[in-house]
């Protein structure tokens, strides 16, 4: 090999070398590239905390009592049997109160749908209960319930289509454009129906009418197009004999733990009637559940009783053997579940029953209306770890009371009736106003107030 040929064999080694070298620096290069943290490019997106203007309070009541089938040549013909006496209140004095048209019901009084103005960033709190007393050949009990907002999405559990029942599904519409409500039935027998709620209006129709062959019916409502109010009337005849009356008030959706104070426990008559039932539902998946009874003014459990629930199937448990007392009734499940207690003083006729439904917390001021009736309680239980002092003050007065809630347990105070009061905790509680007599029960949960709008995050 001459030098010239030498030189160029050893020149191209070289250069075969150094791009050998040159890739593998390369593959390496891209290796660590890629597990190495790569630059970002991030900002944070503009916001601004918003809060917005409360609109104005607006409660709405029940009106009249119904009466249903008393025309033997129109059977489905509803009069008018009690017109309501109204206890209302506002933390800025009197609201102002309008009618609610009701065609539907011949000889019925007014609807009234009391309204608080809101003033700059302030809702006003109101607070508006109506009570009735009945006594006639078909129409027997106490009935009360509190005047409430529309809502969009409620539940009625208390309803029966059992012989001599008549429960009436009552839907007001207090709004200004029509309301499409959707009403579907849980129980033995699936169904649903839609009725159309004028604006303004009040309409009424029989539980039967959609939910025959259900042996324990709940009814699930749905409004589109502007909020209801629903109400389940429900009144007892056995035999011949009245044997109770109710307004229920309606659930406004599944919990994991209601609370219902201030149930009544009576003792059990001869012919082993049921003086109070729980009733349960699952929506939409099956659940474990255990209610536990304390007595009021307790904090350990008189009963505890675990019950499976399947899906959408509604199902009662029985308290027989809890003993005659005013307690307070709990339900803890896995899944948000319905609750609701039908309490009842007696089987035989002049007597009454009442459905008590879970009570939310509230931690700031309410008004508690009490209406005309007989021995009006405020039941107050506190699932916290702290004791809660709750102050009870009647409208015009300068003097109230303080109430101490044991952590863990519950307290009560009796109030009057025909007045208004200002309930405020020190912190979070479930209440209820019960009313108590021979042949007269009622009882209803007490609901926070619409108070201040709580301030929303925009991003534009």
């Amino acid at each position: 090999m001459n030098g010239t040929r030498a030189f160029r064999v050893a020149a191209t080694s070289a250069r075969v070398l150094t791009g050998a070298l040159v890739a593998a620096a390369c593959v390496a290069g891209a290796a660590l590239a890629i597990t190495a943290p790569w630059p970002t490019v991030s900002h944070e997106p503009a916001q601004a905390d918003v809060t917005p203007l409360p609109g104005d309070t607006v409660l709405v009541c029940n009106g009249d009592f119904r009466a249903i089938g008393r025309d033997p040549s129109n059977p489905l013909e509803m009069v008018s049997a009690a017109s309501p006496r109204v206890t209302v209140g506002g933390s800025d004095g009197a609201p102002d109160s309008t009618s609610i048209t009701v065609d539907d019901l011949v000889d019925g009084g007014d609807v009234r749908r009391f309204v608080g103005e809101v003033d700059g960033r302030s809702a006003p709190i109101l607070g508006a209960t109506e009570s009735m007393s009945l006594s006639e050949d078909d129409l027997f009990g106490f009935a009360a319930a509190p005047c409430r907002p529309a809502s969009t999405e409620s539940w009625l559990l208390g309803g029966t289509v059992e012989t001599g029942a008549e429960d009436l599904i009552v839907l007001t519409n207090p709004g200004a454009v029509p309301s499409t409500v959707a009403l579907s039935v849980f129980g033995t027998v699936r169904s649903s129906t839609s009725v159309i709620v004028p604006a303004g209006t009040q309409v009424a129709l029989p539980l039967t009418s959609i939910a025959s062959g259900s042996e324990i019916p709940i009814v699930k409502v749905t409004a589109t197009g502007s909020p209801v109010r629903a109400v389940l009337q429900s009144s007892l005849t056995r035999t011949l004999d009245p044997a109770g009356a109710d307004l229920q008030d309606a659930v406004a959706a599944p919990q994991r733990h209601p609370v219902i104070p201030g149930v009544q426990m009576f003792e059990s008559p001869a012919d082993g009637s049921e003086m109070a039932v729980v009733r349960l539902m699952s929506p939409e998946s099956d659940a474990q559940a255990v209610v536990t009874v304390r007595r009021v003014g307790e904090s350990a459990a008189v009963v505890e009783l675990p019950i499976p629930l399947t899906a959408d199937e509604p199902t009662e448990l029985s308290l027989s053997a809890v003993p005659p007392g005013e307690y307070t009734v709990q339900v803890d499940a896995d899944v948000p579940v319905l609750a609701g207690v039908r309490e009842q003083d007696g089987s035989g006729p002049q007597t009454d029953f009442a459905w008590l439904m879970p009570a939310p917390e509230f931690d700031s001021e309410v008004l508690v209306a009490v209406p005309d009736g007989p021995d009006p309680r405020l039941v107050l239980v506190n699932d916290e770890d702290q004791d809660a002092e709750v102050e009870v003050v009647a409208q015009g007065d300068d003097d109230g009371t303080t109430v101490t809630v044991p952590a863990g347990s519950s307290a009560a105070i009796d109030l009057d009736p025909r007045t208004v009061y200002s309930v405020t905790p020190s912190a979070a509680v479930h209440a209820s106003m019960t009313m108590t007599a021979a042949g007269g029960l009622a009882g209803w949960p007490i609901w926070p107030a619409a108070g201040a709008q709580q301030s929303i995050t925009v991003y534009p």
